[in-house]
């Protein structure tokens, strides 16, 4: 597929940093799921507030 040139290497290395790349994006989406899964057990808080909160808000209308 690729000769034994210069070029055929270097768009052979840019495949493989691609697919580590793909790789890295994979295990870091894991990671996250995992963190949001198992974080709790270990105190990361993920819920919403629970005090209302009211603010007023002015609208300048012409």
């Amino acid at each position: 597929m690729f000769h034994n040139t210069r070029t055929g290497r270097q768009v052979k290395g840019m495949w493989r940093l691609l697919k580590w790349l793909v790789y890295l994006a994979v295990l870091a989406a894991i990671g996250v799921v995992a963190y949001a899964y198992i974080g709790p057990f270990f105190g990361a808080d993920f819920s919403a507030p629970a005090k209302e909160r009211r603010e007023p808000v002015i609208i300048d209308v012409q």
